[in-house]
């Protein structure tokens, strides 16, 4: 190890690489002390904009595309718990060599399908500048405060306890709550509720049937509340604490750039994109992610980006005033649809019209935006039509888009980042309109991934110029969470406002959130 690392290190400091999978790499790098080198072109980052639904794996590109086969480096029959260093060098140096030939046979082909699809620019100034940038943030982790979680396993162990109860005393008799088949029975045969969707196996309990039960009796919704406790306490409260590294008491992510196909991060290891924030319960998880001590953390979120990208993309003149005056957008809506006079408007009112808002831009139809809203399906479509004739611009802009993708076979973003969509001319209705959605989803949602890696390459670069000790730490939507000493928070809060909202020229003003807080959760 030691001489590997003399002669890697120098001449990893004086050079750029290529590579597949660099992050990775850089990993393994740094567990032996090695820095990590310049990043120039990744082979999996460009296939993934080149296509991002194709296999990714550097075999699978050597065959399609290089017509070369890259050996496996495990023997024949190898347990995938036996340690490497027992595997044949031999055929360890195979899989070297041979990836190698490929990852230098794949460039120029990569490059190839960049250009023809426009997105070199994205490649060379978004993606590519990114990939350091979460390898320090995965590299640097976050502190976790494992008492937090210890004490909210506790309570949320007493309150599912209670809601087991609960759901018994309601079904009138021991029920396994876990069990489908037992649901079903006591739901639709001993309680007699009317079921809608079938499996193969009889009537669904799933989330979306429950929704629909609850309006006629208590059971459903002590089911549907034990399982979101039972979900959060095992997939966050209890599994966080198991994932901290113990050396440093921080819990290290890891962030995936090539998965999501509108262009969107994902986190695994554990999945923090998840977190539910719409519930008290699922909100104070964020406790337990804590400063260092005599740092603070600071959280900076973009406010209503995608309808801010809405008003530019579909220059609907309504909704870019509404922005342009720094207008409440959904108290602006509630009082058009709810007929309301000019003042305060009531919270529950502005919250309807924010689900109104956020709805029909993804395309969202009657019958959802019902059940969502909880009000029959004649009021839901009156709303819809509202909104469209007080925004003919978002209207004209939507069906645009869906006739603009079928015509092209895929989407494009604000920064020019494609989805293919061949379902879009599928025989099949349900794909057809799965498409629809997804073509009016993508060129929104993906603008606004696209500016929120845009920003965090230039957040990490203003941070680096200053010379402080400011770090990223988390990205999760359209929020980025930093960690910086107490002494520096006045001027990183400023830097980050100001490469946050000038990160690209829009037609609205792009508006930062900031906050300041000892753990996560007082961030906001």
């Amino acid at each position: 190890v030691e001489e590997a690392r003399s002669a890697l290190g120098p001449l990893l400091a004086a050079v750029a690489v290529v590579g597949h999978d660099l992050k990775s790499s850089f990993h393994l790098l740094g567990a032996l002390g090695v820095g990590a080198p310049r990043a120039e072109f990744d082979g999996m980052v460009a296939s993934y904009l080149c296509d991002p639904d194709r296999d990714h794996g550097l075999e699978a590109l050597a065959r399609d595309f290089a017509g070369l086969v890259v050996r496996p480096a495990a023997p024949p029959g190898a347990s995938r718990r036996a340690p490497r260093s027992a595997w044949p060098l031999g055929g360890v140096c195979a899989h070297a060599a041979d990836a190698v030939r490929a990852v230098l046979a794949l460039r120029p082909t990569c490059q190839a399908q960049l250009d023809a699809t426009g997105q070199s620019r994205l490649f060379r100034e978004v993606e590519m500048p990114l990939l350091p940038v979460l390898f320090e943030m995965e590299r640097v982790g976050v502190a976790l405060d494992a008492a937090v979680l210890e004490d909210m396993s506790r309570t949320l162990g007493e309150e599912i306890a209670r809601l087991e109860a609960e759901a018994r005393r309601l079904a009138g008799e021991p029920v396994n709550l876990d069990s489908p088949a037992q649901l079903r029975r006591i739901l639709f045969d001993t309680l007699g509720l009317k079921g809608r969707k079938r499996t193969k196996t009889g009537f669904s309990t799933d989330q979306e049937m429950l929704e629909e039960l609850a309006q006629a009796h208590p059971l459903p919704r002590a089911l549907l509340d034990y399982r979101f406790l039972a979900k959060l306490k095992s997939t966050y409260v209890d599994a966080l604490p198991a994932l901290m590294d113990p050396s440093d008491r921080r819990l290290h992510t890891t962030f995936n750039q090539t998965v999501a196909a509108t262009g969107r991060l994902s986190s695994s290891n554990p999945n923090l994109q998840n977190i539910p924030m719409r519930t008290e319960q699922g909100r104070r998880v964020r406790r337990a992610f804590v400063a260092a001590p005599g740092w603070k953390l600071l959280g900076a979120d973009y406010s209503q980006i995608e309808l801010r990208l809405m008003a530019h993309l579909s220059a609907d003149p309504g909704l870019r005033q509404a922005f342009q005056a720094d207008e409440d957008v959904h108290a602006r809506t509630a009082r058009r649809i709810f007929g309301l006079s000019a003042g305060a408007v009531p919270p529950e009112l502005r919250a309807r019209a924010k689900i109104v808002n956020f709805g029909v831009i993804y395309g969202m139809g009657a019958r959802s935006l019902a059940q969502q809203m909880g009000i029959p399906r004649t009021e839901a479509s009156a709303f819809i039509d509202d909104y469209f004739r007080a925004h003919p611009g978002v209207r004209a802009y939507l069906e645009r888009t869906v006739h603009e993708a079928r015509e092209r076979g895929y989407t494009l973003t604000l920064l020019g980042r494609r989805r293919y969509l061949p379902a879009l001319d599928s025989a099949d209705g349900f794909a057809r309109s799965m498409a629809e959605r997804a073509a009016i989803n993508s060129p929104l949602q993906g603008s606004a991934a696209d500016l929120i890696k845009l920003a965090m390459v230039r957040v990490a670069a203003a941070l680096r110029a200053e010379e402080g000790s400011a770090r990223l730490l988390l990205q999760v939507h359209d929020e980025l969470l930093l960690e910086c000493p107490e002494a520096e928070v006045e001027a990183v809060q400023e830097r980050v406002r100001r490469e946050m909202e000038a990160v690209w020229p829009l037609e609205v003003p792009l508006a930062v959130s900031l906050g300041v807080g000892e753990n996560w959760l007082d961030v906001h």
